[in-house]
């Protein structure tokens, strides 16, 4: 890692971490300030509680504009956003990948034999999901790809309307009661309390503590962590904690989200960096898989670029072997 901030001098270890969270503390005052300033005139990307009055409504609206369609003897059709076409993507230093305001859409036409079933999936996903909300239950896209098999025919097919529907409906995806199976772990300096009450304490031991599936229910974070490492393998994690680097080093967090991370890993990340406040390192493998990997907690993913401000944590930086080090430190010399 390049340790390099203006005016220092002592590069230990505690001592750039203390500099950097100074530093990154400032950023985020200065970006506080400037979107301040541009309220007035660009939408807030603070996160809110959506109520479920809200979303109920969202979806009456979009089932009474096919009622009107039916009842001018019109073919419905639904409007979705082209998630994966890159002409709807802008980079953002400050955010990552996220979806412009002016994109481009498809139609999905319900008297059109290849978008047929796909019209009728969502309107069945939509009735799913509003029974959900009124009885305030949940359910992973799993439960729901299980409880109709034939129906959907694959996991997939369920991912993909779940995630047009959350961003046809502006509505984030845990908003809509519908939960991503987690594999991601979690260890270190913190605790936390789930929405349900359970108190959970991540003190770092022998067993990780699974992420939560509810990352937004979670509250009451405590925690006298320096810094949060994201370690992009299950076994590197594993043998960090048998080693009991958290408490040897400095009191820190780990996370796993066990290679490419699930929503829930990516959630709570985001979540402990604005709660926290505090450095974040990623510790990956320098091959292109491993930077992918470190590129999407950092900047996002094309196909869920829509709720970039709330997955996203830019200021990720990067811990371990650069590729280009292999050079510099002539390293291929080991290698024969």
């Amino acid at each position: 890692m390049s340790l390099s901030l203006p005016g220092v001098t002592d590069w230990s270890a505690f001592t750039f971490l203390d500099h950097h969270r100074t530093a990154l503390l400032q950023s985020i005052k200065e970006e506080s300030r400037e979107e301040t300033r541009i309220e007035e005139t660009g939408p807030s990307n603070n996160i809110r509680e959506i109520t479920c009055s809200e979303i109920l409504g969202a979806i009456e609206n979009v089932i009474q504009d096919i009622v009107t369609s039916l009842a001018r003897n019109k073919a419905p059709v639904l409007t979705l956003v082209n998630r994966s076409d890159w002409r709807n993507i802008q980079f953002k230093d400050s955010v990552g990948l996220q979806m412009i305001s002016h994109h481009t859409t498809r139609k999905i036409k319900s008297d059109c034999p290849k978008s047929a079933t796909k019209f009728a999936l969502i309107l069945k996903m939509l009735s799913v999901i509003y029974k959900m909300v009124q009885d305030n239950t949940y359910a992973t896209k799993r439960d729901i790809y299980y409880s109709d098999t034939l129906l959907f025919g694959s996991q997939s097919v369920v991912d993909n309307i779940v995630n047009d529907i959350s961003c046809m409906l502006k509505i984030p995806r845990r908003s809509l009661h519908i939960l991503s199976t987690t594999k991601g772990c979690i260890s270190g300096n913190l605790s936390y309390t789930e929405e349900d009450g359970t108190k959970v304490n991540c003190t770092c031991n022998a067993t990780a503590v699974i992420v939560p599936s509810n990352v937004q229910g979670i509250r009451n974070v405590i925690t006298d962590a320096k810094f949060i490492l994201i370690v992009e393998k299950d076994a590197t994690f594993q043998r960090l904690l048998d080693d009991d680097f958290c408490n040897k080093l400095s009191p820190c967090i780990m996370i796993t989200g066990k290679g490419v991370p699930d929503l829930n890993t990516r959630l709570l990340v985001r979540k402990l960096w604005d709660t926290c406040h505090i450095p974040i390192f990623t510790l990956m493998d320098a091959d292109p898989h491993g930077i992918e990997i470190m590129c999407i907690y950092k900047y996002g993913s094309v196909s869920m670029s829509f709720e970039a401000h709330h997955l996203t944590v830019p200021a990720i930086r990067w811990l371990g072997l650069l590729p280009s080090d292999i050079e510099r430190w002539k390293l291929w010399q080991h290698l024969k």
